[in-house]
């Protein structure tokens, strides 16, 4: 069970309250977006109001000390946290729960759920910490199984060994982010990697799903810091040997990021730490000229500075957060070293800026002290509260989404034109109303931009998941489209999963299928996020 409890149809625990204040400063900025002068939240659902179909499977004597068909656990597991997700929860529509929700406490309990789930035809959906906003924990719609057991990692959850001397840890693939870097703070050293999902996702999750970190370009993908892994597969246990680097074939770690619970149960992993950052130095810079600034990051990207932070967000956005008054651009510019003064990279990266028409607050800059400025300060805290915030949006109809891509610097402006141009459309189709668009760039490569769309629509509070599934659709095709990835880092889940099968060469799908079928002979698990069950 959960050790406390977590929200069924939103962000956070039982008990965690969004001030009245806070709402009421969410509404003003919705109203400015959308035009509405007046909200009236739909309640929130109750748990005791929501009947779940009963139990299709009994759980075998054996594994009842690490099962649970209790009412909650089944609610909170039936969905991650996607807005459609959160929105059906809200309208109480859990028609297609888990059946059984274990929480394994050993590698061999594991083996045992496998065993069961093979014996009695049931799927196995491996759960991080349920925050994915693609469906990715969500049970598969076919009626292909007898019955779906979720498989709550939470146990999972401690840091076995750290060797000091190579700054690297083995870690439990259950822990949250919190709790990991509690763990490795008396070491001096820490992971680094913090999606905005920090607080709730897990490592596991950011291995199998390939995610992406709040830094720009010194600590990004969660790729680069696997040394190696232990993955729990139904054919048997694998765990690649760990090294700085390698030349020797494919890398069997490879093979699993990214996997998202469709070839095996990430356990372990090897992970490759940092110390502190002692220096840090961060301010915003002005730009009235978009794509001015926009080639002011693509300098700053093939520099080889290597900023901690560079986000790019449109003067919109901006604006929304109260960081701009609406009439510029603000780049969030920031180093950090545990090494070294700092000075000297943001030195050259603002006159690459200057070079560009940036401008920036000479004195906050003086004071080093990274929360002295105010547009950063603001954008920083609003886009921290943005998950909070989203069930409270639902209920007043107000949706929200954010789609990420990745392109190439050539592509970059046809894309951000296009995908703009598409969802406005969309949502003004689908609503009957103008909505918002906006973009930022949130990770910089030297090839290209992680662009970052986030589009906000008024809806009908009684179809808000159709409604937000129809503006989605074509906002996600636009990006494909373009030229862009489906996703950078939100994974594929069973939202991504139709554009993913044209993005992937079909014969590596083979590949894929012919991996599953070695690992996961009878297809228990996570059946439909690579690719269609057969």
């Amino acid at each position: 069970m959960q050790r406390r409890r977590r929200k069924f149809y939103g962000w956070g625990y039982e008990g965690d309250e969004v001030s009245s204040c806070e709402i009421a400063e969410f509404e003003r900025a919705w109203a400015r977006l959308l035009g509405v002068s007046n909200f009236e939240p739909a309640p929130f659902p109750r748990a005791e109001d929501i009947s779940l179909r009963t139990p299709r499977v009994p759980i075998p004597d054996a594994l009842h000390a690490i099962c649970t068909t209790d009412h909650h656990e089944r609610l909170y597991h039936t969905y991650g946290a996607s807005t459609v997700d959160i929105a059906r929860a809200i309208r109480g529509e859990f028609d297609n729960p888990p059946d059984v929700i274990a929480y394994p406490d050993t590698e061999d309990d594991i083996v045992n759920l496998f065993r069961w789930c093979e014996d009695a035809n049931l799927v196995a959906i491996p759960y991080g910490g349920g925050t994915s906003v693609v469906g990715g924990v969500n049970p598969p719609s076919q009626d292909r199984c007898r019955g779906v057991v979720t498989i709550d990692m939470q146990n999972f959850d401690k840091v076995l060994e750290v060797d000091h001397r190579s700054q690297a840890a083995r870690v439990q693939a259950g822990v949250l982010g919190p709790h990991l870097e509690q763990q490795l703070k008396p070491t001096g050293l820490t992971l680094r990697f913090f999606p905005q999902s920090w607080e709730f996702s897990s490592l596991g999750g950011w291995v199998a799903t390939r995610a992406a970190g709040h830094f720009a370009t010194a600590y990004t993908q969660i790729d680069d810091h696997i040394e190696s892994l232990r993955v729990i597969t139904p054919a048997g246990n694998i765990e690649a040997k760990r090294f700085p680097a390698s030349g020797a074939g494919p890398n069997p770690d490879r093979m699993f990021l990214g996997s998202e619970g469709a070839l095996g149960i990430i356990t372990e992993a090897w992970v490759r730490l940092h110390r502190r950052p002692t220096h840090r130095t961060m301010t915003s810079v002005r730009f009235v000229d978009y794509e001015r600034a926009v080639e002011a990051v693509r300098v700053i990207s093939q520099s080889g500075l290597y900023p901690a932070n560079a986000r790019l967000i449109e003067r919109a956005e901006a604006a929304y957060t109260g960081s701009s008054d609406g009439t510029y651009d603000i780049l969030v510019l920031g180093f950090e070293s545990a090494d070294h003064p700092v000075d000297v990279w943001m030195e050259r990266a603002l006159n690459i800026c200057g070079d560009f028409g940036g401008t920036w607050d000479e004195s906050a800059l003086r004071d080093h002290d990274v929360s002295s400025d105010a547009d950063t300060k603001s954008w920083r805290d609003k886009f921290l509260r943005g998950p909070a915030l989203r069930e409270h949006a639902i209920v007043r109809g107000v949706m929200r989404e954010t789609m990420e891509t990745a392109i190439t610097w050539d592509r970059f402006q046809q894309l951000h034109a296009h995908v703009k141009d598409e969802t406005h459309h969309a949502i003004r189709v689908v609503t009957g109303r103008a909505g918002s668009v906006t973009c930022r760039l949130t990770h910089i490569y030297p090839d290209g931009p992680a662009p970052y769309f986030t589009w906000f629509a008024y809806g009908d509070k009684k179809r808000i998941p159709e409604q937000f599934i129809a503006i989605k659709h074509i906002a996600e095709q636009a990006i494909v489209d373009a030229g862009g990835t489906v996703t950078h880092h939100h994974a594929l889940g069973r939202d991504h999963r139709p554009w993913y099968d044209n993005e992937r060469p079909e014969l590596f799908c083979s590949a894929l299928r012919a991996a599953k079928k070695i690992f996961d002979p009878c297809a228990i698990l996570n059946p439909g996020i690579l690719f269609d069950p057969s």
